[in-house]
């Protein structure tokens, strides 16, 4: 698959090449991920951050203390990112040659539709990732895949957000278009991603060497995984 059948993006300002409107992302601020991530990993953890974006959860980690160095292959989305180190790259080719205690890939980057693609993004995750350390993965509960339907919902400060076009066009693929309004701008963003239930994300993981030791909430949105020479199949936090 191409990333233009992947994701697709439309609107005012720059759009990186997963169709993602980077005036947009930089207005957005997190909703509790930095916390929520804290609190999973040791003190003054150092935090490899993949497609770390604008920045909206990297600026957290950094006041809680972090050490974080940050990566996207925008360089208009880091140009908003400041007080961490900023690289540059697309996931699935990075090589930085040096390990972290801690791997993050959020934004749901796991669901992507292309299976090779994912197997680069968790190889890139195994590859820097200490053996005493831990990768965080965030995608969606495998249950919203089954039940998801168009939606318009609007923001505490006046942005809208919109899901239209919903399809499932193959088994566990969704296809949608996010649409994002903000004053007189509007963003698209087109994806087709795939559901990641708990034995396929396992086997996944087990192919880059990595095994899940359990989940940052109750409801599996967050993920622990761990080399498998020391992890265990999951049973909690």
């Amino acid at each position: 698959m191409t990333s233009r059948k992947l994701y697709h993006g439309t609107g005012p300002g720059p759009i990186t090449p997963d169709g993602c409107a980077v005036d947009y992302y930089a207005m957005l601020t997190p909703n509790g991920e930095p916390e929520l991530i804290n609190a999973a990993v040791p003190r003054e953890a150092s935090i490899l951050e993949l497609g770390a974006g604008a920045g909206r959860i990297t600026r957290g980690l950094l006041s809680l203390g972090h050490e974080v160095v940050a990566v996207d292959e925008s360089p208009e989305m880091l140009a908003h990112i400041g007080g961490a180190e900023t690289v540059c790259s697309p996931i699935q080719s990075l090589e930085l040659h040096r390990t972290f205690d801690v791997v993050l890939l959020m934004s749901f980057v796991i669901e992507t539709a292309d299976d090779g693609l994912r197997e680069a993004f968790l190889r890139t995750c195994r590859d820097h990732v200490a053996e005493d350390g831990c990768v965080i993965l965030q995608r969606k509960a495998p249950e919203w895949y089954d039940t998801v339907q168009p939606f318009e919902r609007v923001a505490d400060d006046g942005r809208t957000v919109r899901m239209t076009g919903v399809s499932r066009p193959g088994p566990d693929l969704l296809a949608a278009t996010m649409e994002y309004v903000a004053g007189d701008r509007r963003w698209t963003h087109f994806f087709l991603s795939r559901r990641l239930d708990d034995d396929f994300l396992e086997s996944e993981l087990n192919q880059a060497d990595l095994t899940i030791s359990g989940f940052l909430e109750g409801d599996r949105e967050w993920v622990r995984a761990v080399p498998r020479s020391r992890g265990h199949r999951p049973g909690g936090a």
